[in-house]
C-alpha cells in the first residue's frame, strides 16, 4: 500500500491505484450518503486507507491549467459537481458553469461525469485499468493518476467577464492551440499575440528581447514562423511590446484573449483526424467542436470547410480507433467516419455540448420564452425530430450511461452506435 503524508488527522494524496487493499470495504456510512443516495462501486483504496488510520478529512490534490494547484476535501459523498463548485468557489470564480474535472492516468484525459460520486468515477477507473492491464504474477499495475479542472464547455464564454477564470484557465488553455496553429490568424494579430505572449512570461523585463529570434515558436504559431525573418520578427514584437507598456501579466493575458476570441475557433477542442468518406474533403482533417458545433478544418489553410450545428447531427458513436457521426435524416443522411485514437473524447464532448443546449432550451421554455435558447447557426430553432429522440434512443444512451463506462470508446471494443441526438444528451443531462 502507498504511504501517504499525513498531518494530524488530514491526508493529501497523490494516488496509485491497482494496490490489492483497494477491495476492502468502508462502513456502509462511509460508502453510502443518504440525501445523495448509495455509492455504486466499493470503496476507493483512498477511502479504506482513510479508515484505517482513523483519519477524519480526505483531502485530494487538483491542478489547474497555470501549473498551480490546491489541496480539497473530499468523501464518500462528494459527487463531481459539488466538488467543481467547491473549486471554483475557492479560486473566486464567478460561476463553475462550463467546468469540469479530468483524470489523467496514462495515455488518456477523461472528463468525470458531475453527476457522479467522485470516488465512484475513480473506482470504476481503477477496475477499468485492471481488465485492460491484468496482473503478471500476481503483481498488480501500480499507475498513478492526477485530477484536473479545466474548462470544458465553452459556451457562454466571454473574456473578461469573469477575470480569474480568464488568468488561470482560458489563457493557458488557449495558448497551445495558438502555438500549434489551429487559427486562421492574420500577421498583424500574431504579432499583437507574440507581444502579449512576451508580456505574460517576462513582465516588465526587456532583457530578453535578444533571445527573440531563437525562442520564437514559444511565442509564434509553428505554421507561422516562417513568415518573417527572425530579426524582422524581433523588431515587429518589441514595437509592440512597446505599445503595452504598463500592462501587468494578467491584463496581458486578457488582451491575448480578447484577440483570440475574435476567431470562430475560439474555445475550441481540436483533434486531428483521418477521414474515408468526404471525397471533396482532405483525407487528413482538423475536427473543432465549439459552441457552433462540429467544424471540419483544412489542415493547412485553416479554412473552416463545413460547420455541422449540433441541431443537425443525428448520431454518433465512437470506439477505440474510430469517431462516427451522421448528418442530417438518419435514412438519408451524409456519415463522417474518422479514424482517431480520440474518439472517446469527441463522443464526450459532443454529449456534454448537446446536453447544455437542451438544458438551456428547457429552461427557456419553462421561463415561457420558447426553445431559442439554443438555435441553430441559421437563427432557427431546432427541428421537431432532433428535440424529441425517439424512445427507443433514450433507451440506448440511458443503458449506455448506466454501463458507466470510464468514457465512450476509451479502450473498450466497437460497438454500435449508442443514440440518436436528445437520446444521448438527455440520459447524460439526467445525470446532473
Amino acid at each position: 500500500m502507498q504511504q501517504h503524508s499525513a498531518e494530524g488527522s488530514r491526508s493529501v494524496f497523490e494516488i496509485e491505484i491497482g494496490s490489492p487493499t483497494s477491495r476492502a470495504r468502508l462502513p456502509k456510512s462511509a460508502g453510502e450518503n443518504a440525501s445523495r443516495g448509495p455509492a455504486k462501486y466499493p470503496p476507493h483504496l483512498v477511502e479504506v486507507e482513510a479508515i484505517q488510520s482513523k483519519q477524519t478529512q480526505i483531502f485530494h490534490k487538483v491542478y489547474f491549467p497555470d501549473d498551480s494547484d490546491q489541496a480539497f476535501e473530499v468523501n464518500s459523498g462528494t459527487r463531481a459537481k459539488d466538488f467543481c463548485q467547491n473549486v471554483a468557489d475557492r479560486l473566486g470564480l464567478k460561476s463553475a458553469e462550463g467546468f469540469s474535472l479530468f483524470v489523467k492516468i496514462s495515455d488518456k484525459v477523461i472528463s468525470v461525469p458531475e453527476g457522479d460520486f467522485f470516488f465512484d468515477f475513480v473506482r470504476h477507473l481503477t477496475e477499468w485499468i485492471k481488465k485492460s492491464r491484468p496482473a503478471k504474477e500476481g503483481i498488480f499495475p501500480n499507475l498513478t493518476y492526477q485530477v484536473f479542472f479545466m474548462k470544458k464547455l465553452w459556451s457562454t464564454t466571454v473574456v473578461g467577464q469573469d477575470p480569474n477564470a480568464d488568468c488561470i484557465f482560458h489563457f493557458h488553455q488557449e495558448l497551445p492551440k495558438y502555438l500549434r496553429g489551429y487559427h486562421r490568424i492574420p500577421k498583424s494579430d500574431c504579432v499583437a499575440l507574440a507581444a502579449l505572449h512576451y508580456r505574460v512570461r517576462f513582465g516588465d523585463d526587456k532583457s530578453n528581447f535578444s533571445s527573440i529570434p531563437q525562442i520564437l515558436e514559444e511565442l509564434v504559431p509553428n505554421d507561422m514562423v516562417g513568415e518573417f525573418q527572425p530579426e524582422e520578427w524581433k523588431k515587429q514584437i518589441v514595437a509592440a511590446y512597446n505599445k503595452n507598456a504598463g500592462k501587468s501579466r494578467g491584463e496581458a493575458k486578457i488582451s491575448f484573449l480578447r484577440i483570440i476570441s475574435r476567431f470562430p475557433t475560439f474555445g475550441s477542442a481540436f483533434f486531428e483526424v483521418k477521414q474515408t468518406t468526404e471525397a471533396k474533403f482532405p483525407e487528413i482533417l482538423l475536427i473543432a467542436i465549439n459552441k457552433n458545433g462540429v467544424n471540419l478544418i483544412d489542415l493547412d489553410s485553416k479554412s473552416i470547410l463545413t460547420t455541422y450545428p449540433f441541431t443537425k447531427i443525428s448520431n454518433w458513436s465512437s470506439g477505440t480507433t474510430y469517431f462516427h457521426m451522421t448528418i442530417g435524416n438518419l435514412v438519408r443522411g451524409s456519415k463522417l467516419l474518422c479514424e482517431t485514437t480520440l474518439g472517446y473524447k469527441m463522443d464526450d464532448l459532443l454529449t456534454s455540448y448537446i446536453s447544455l443546449m437542451l438544458q438551456t432550451m428547457n429552461k427557456a421554455r419553462a421561463a415561457g420564452g420558447g426553445p431559442q435558447g439554443a438555435p441553430s447557426q441559421s437563427g432557427k430553432a431546432p427541428a421537431p425530430a432532433a428535440a424529441s429522440a425517439a424512445p427507443a434512443a433514450a433507451g440506448k444512451a440511458a443503458g449506455a450511461a448506466k454501463s458507466k463506462q470510464p468514457a465512450a470508446g476509451a479502450g473498450k471494443p466497437a460497438g454500435k452506435p449508442r443514440s440518436a441526438f436528445a437520446g444521448k444528451a438527455l440520459a447524460a443531462a439526467k445525470r446532473k
